[in-house]
């Protein structure tokens, strides 16, 4: 929190108390709601249904079970892990629950991937130690954080979602599953942009001191809501429209 007394360049402001715009407040359930990070996981299992539905035909069923395989990986497995790795939530998630949630899920994840497999496509099951890798080495920060970049996260979460939801209803891969991976990737680095520069003032700042000065001779304080507010929103936008798309690609293929 701020000190009252600021310098003369402005009144020193708390930042945000909260690590993310969606986190609830500690303790007890609430500390599970948000591991999940509930918008952002919408947001990238959408990619998974984005892939499927531009299959030639599209089954349900498999993609239903691959948005079911990544909602466990990503959504409790991932999740958890990183929040091992240094507690970015400050929930009060015992060590112990987080490391059996992440192996559950993630096993669970990888049966489902290996079920695919035996009664689908057996080339499939090659999807399942990459993702198995990906989760790992991102979120635990594996070869001292090589993969836990802007591009990692593009690829992890972006591209690779959309070509497991195609190849899981399709059989195959396509050039349009590459190109919507291409789209998933790029829309993904957008977020991350968007995501390091708030949290960066939600989770590192500790006040923000000073004003602007505008071009017709007024100021405006420089607080740390200001500095969050329009990453957010860009956020919370962004989400709502790759869910809508991918809703719509669903009701366009029923």
């Amino acid at each position: 929190m701020s000190r009252p007394d600021g310098p003369p360049g402005g009144p020193a402001v708390a930042t945000p108390t909260r690590p993310a715009w969606y986190a609830l407040e500690r303790g007890g359930w609430r500390d599970y709601l948000t591991l999940l990070h509930p918008p952002y996981t919408a947001w990238h299992l959408s990619y998974v249904v984005l892939g499927g539905c531009l299959a030639p035909v599209v089954s349900w069923p498999r993609l239903a079970a691959a948005v079911t395989a990544f909602a466990l990986a990503l959504g409790i497995g991932a999740h958890a892990l990183d929040e091992l790795n240094g507690r970015p939530l400050r929930t009060t998630i015992p060590a112990g629950v987080l490391v059996a949630l992440a192996a559950v899920s993630i096993l669970g994840a990888c049966a489902i991937g290996v079920a695919g497999a035996v009664v689908f496509r057996a080339w499939l099951v090659l999807l399942v130690p990459v993702g198995v890798f990906l989760v790992l080495a991102y979120n635990l920060e594996l070869a001292g954080g090589r993969f836990h970049s802007d591009l990692w996260f593009g690829l992890a979460w972006g591209g690779f979602p959309v070509l497991n939801g195609y190849a899981a209803v399709a059989g195959d891969l396509s050039a349009v599953a590459v190109l919507a991976a291409s789209f998933a990737v790029l829309l993904s680095l957008a977020q991350r942009v968007l995501s390091t520069q708030v949290r960066f003032v939600r989770r590192r700042v500790a006040d923000v001191r000073g004003e602007l000065s505008l071009t017709d001779g007024g100021t405006r304080p420089l607080d740390a809501a200001w500095l969050a507010a329009a990453a957010d929103a860009g956020l919370r936008l962004l989400t709502l429209a790759t869910v809508t798309l991918a809703a719509t690609l669903v009701v366009y293929r029923l």
